[in-house]
């Protein structure tokens, strides 16, 4: 099948035509390209949320409660998942699946889990065009999920208009994602498990980062915080009404153009630099052992090396 009636499906409605084209983005497919530049006119309508947070926090939970509000509103959600992948099977690990499970037999559900090995563009990339095939499909609200707070977590959840960080109480967590910089980035704080003795105390440590951080740009607002039970979906109403806040917020400062502007910058860098890397590693396994061996013997330094290699691709 031609990737235009691939692409056509997909405008169409085609849920296998969609399913299709983002195993076609993992498995980086060359026909990408193309399948990319028909979607991406029929984009940038969705809400795109982004969640992160450390592993356990409970994040599919809400997120489950907060497709469920979505669809009482009629909108069409999709979410990708960026699973810890295991190295040996590059499979996904489905427990978040597991959970989300009650949203499967809804047509207009669409949840993808993407495993975290290899992709281009880098994971940030990979799943970016899995949310924008879902865009296209028709989805209202896309929804990014990544666990850990790593750097490529970042980089997923940062690509949202919104980005939600998720933690859980007496674990320690903020002084992590503070770490991670994910603080940064984060524009409402999701402290779930709100009945544990803890929850208090952590939502002030929070707030005490938070208000640190506002003095260094004291024009960003400070990131609400919302208390949230994923088990019984306490809390979740208040955290959509502070997503759709936050998206007004970005419309109406105009922020919400510099923020579409910064994600596009990082992508197209990010895809180039993957590029480059990847070009420059086959070239060097292949052909450039001799500039290795040189550079072993002396004969030539490491730097001058690396720029003569720069230099051919």
């Amino acid at each position: 099948m031609g990737e235009n009636e691939l692409v056509e499906r997909l405008l169409s409605g085609n849920r296998r035509a969609l399913a299709r084209i983002i195993s076609k983005i993992e498995g980086e497919d060359p026909e990408v390209r193309d399948i990319i530049s028909e979607l991406y006119p029929h984009t940038g309508e969705a809400i795109t949320v982004g969640f992160t947070g450390p592993p356990g926090v409970g994040k599919s939970s809400i997120i489950a409660k907060l497709i469920e509000l979505y669809r009482e509103e009629d909108k069409k959600v999709g979410v990708v998942s960026v699973d810890p992948s295991s190295p040996f099977t590059k499979g996904a690990i489905l427990g978040d699946r597991i959970r989300l499970s009650d949203h499967f037999l809804d047509r207009n559900v669409f949840i993808r889990s993407m495993g975290t090995r290899g992709h281009l563009g880098g994971l940030a990339g990979a799943s970016q065009l899995a949310g924008l095939a879902m865009e296209a499909y028709g989805m209202d609200v896309v929804l990014y999920e990544t666990v850990g707070v790593g750097q490529g977590e970042v980089e997923v959840a940062s690509a949202a208009d919104t980005v939600i960080l998720a933690l859980q109480p007496g674990a320690g967590d903020s002084v992590q994602a503070l770490k991670a910089g994910v603080m940064e980035i984060a524009d409402i704080i999701c402290i779930n498990k709100a009945d544990h003795p803890q929850a208090k105390g952590a939502a002030s440590e929070v707030r005490s980062i938070l208000e640190i951080g506002h003095e260094l740009d004291p024009d960003a607002p400070i990131p609400p915080i919302v208390m949230t039970r994923g088990d019984n979906g306490e809390g979740v109403e208040e955290l959509k009404e502070k997503i759709g806040e936050h998206r007004e917020f970005l419309q109406e400062s105009g922020r919400m153009k510099e923020r579409h502007q910064a994600s596009i910058r990082e992508f197209i860098l990010s895809w180039a630099t993957n590029k480059m890397e990847k070009e420059m590693q086959e070239r060097l396994s292949r052909e450039d052992t001799e500039l290795v061996e040189k550079v072993r013997k002396r004969e030539l330094d490491p730097i001058s090396a690396a720029e003569t290699l720069y230099r051919e691709v």
